[in-house]
């Protein structure tokens, strides 16, 4: 078996250079110096000496303590997770024969997915005699794309795969900012 590559910084005897540019635990550069008195200089601190750049000419290395730099970095991962947004994509179906009032149903699931920021995925599909008429699926999407124009986009145009016809809408950026400025008015009425 081959050897996995891993994320992880060499530390301290797994560093395998001759001499190393070192940095010291407060930032400051220390020059370039043998590895054993990096090592040296990290173990009288009671710190550990980290390989930050390891395809430098030489190795730059600094003394820090390993465990509680893994764990900051653990709390930004986290941090940031909490903070970026997922944009999810829904999917609504539709027959080329929808009656009206199922067309207005569903569109109006559409609506709801856009104002909540996700994008929807309209599939038109077609049966048996059906697909000798594509024409009227695309009559349908024509139609909910001028119907939802003031609140969303299209990102792709409709296009036929097997049995099915695809159009992909997005919301409004404009649109998703006034969902989510009520999301704000309204938590700070409940406060």
């Amino acid at each position: 078996m081959g050897a996995i590559a891993t994320q992880e910084p060499r530390i301290n005897e797994a560093i395998n250079a001759r001499e190393v540019r070192l940095i010291s635990y407060d930032g400051e550069q220390m020059g370039i110096c043998p590895l054993s008195e990096a090592q040296r200089v990290a173990d009288l601190n009671d710190m550990d000496l980290v390989e930050i750049a390891p395809n430098a000419t030489p190795p730059v290395c600094r003394i820090m303590d390993y465990g509680k730099y893994k764990y900051d970095q653990a709390i930004k991962a986290k941090q940031a997770r909490k903070k970026q947004s997922k944009i999810e994509t829904k999917e609504m179906k539709f027959r080329p024969k929808i009656d009206v009032g199922d067309y207005t149903t569903k569109k109006k699931h559409v609506l709801r997915f856009l104002e909540s920021g996700c994008k929807v995925k309209i599939t038109i599909m077609f049966r048996g005699r059906e697909m000798a008429h594509p024409d009227q699926g695309l009559s349908i999407l024509e139609r909910l794309a001028d119907d939802l124009k003031d609140i969303a986009v299209i990102e792709s145009q409709p296009k036929m795969e097997g049995r099915n016809m695809h159009m992909l809408i997005a919301p409004l950026p404009s649109t998703v900012k006034k969902k989510e400025a009520a999301k704000k008015g309204e938590a700070s009425k409940d406060e």
